[in-house]
């Protein structure tokens, strides 16, 4: 697939998440358990929930935050913590297709942003569209902040 990257400005977009830090052979078996913990809290709070789910990694330890775009802050509850997507310059691109192949989005991102001599500055994330049965139709936006 060819990925269109683009340089825009993201303004910071709040989040209720539960966050972790963990190692990338370990991730792929807790994000499920974290996200479900954040829908049984929005489901038993008055919280808004416009967004979408989110996965934002701080770092390459990674420390990461796994949770749902919200429309405002809130008390912590549990490991269900408020936060933030983070505002400033951003490459971005969407990708559309299965989630098993969004390796080929943040490569792209970081050889577009190479071949730019634009530094990264160290937190990417990931908004995850509406659901479609059909993995073809899924789509991904896939950020990474710049320096």
């Amino acid at each position: 697939m060819t990925y269109h990257v683009e340089l825009t400005t993201s303004a910071e977009s709040p989040t209720a998440v539960v966050a972790a830090t963990t190692t990338w052979e370990r991730f792929p078996s807790l994000w499920k358990e974290m996200l479900d913990q954040v829908w049984a809290f929005l489901r038993s709070s008055d919280l808004r929930t416009d967004g979408h789910n989110i996965m934002l990694y701080k770092d390459d330890v990674p420390n990461v935050e796994v949770g749902v775009q919200v429309t405002r802050s809130f008390k912590p509850s549990g490991r269900v913590v408020p936060s933030r997507l983070p505002a400033g310059r951003v490459a971005r691109t969407l990708h559309r297709g299965p989630y098993d192949r969004l390796d080929e989005p943040h490569r792209a991102i970081r050889e577009w942003c190479v071949a730019r001599s634009l530094a990264l500055a160290g937190p990417r994330w990931e908004i995850y569209g509406d659901w479609r049965e059909d993995p073809a139709q899924l789509e991904t936006e896939v950020c990474y902040l710049l320096a």
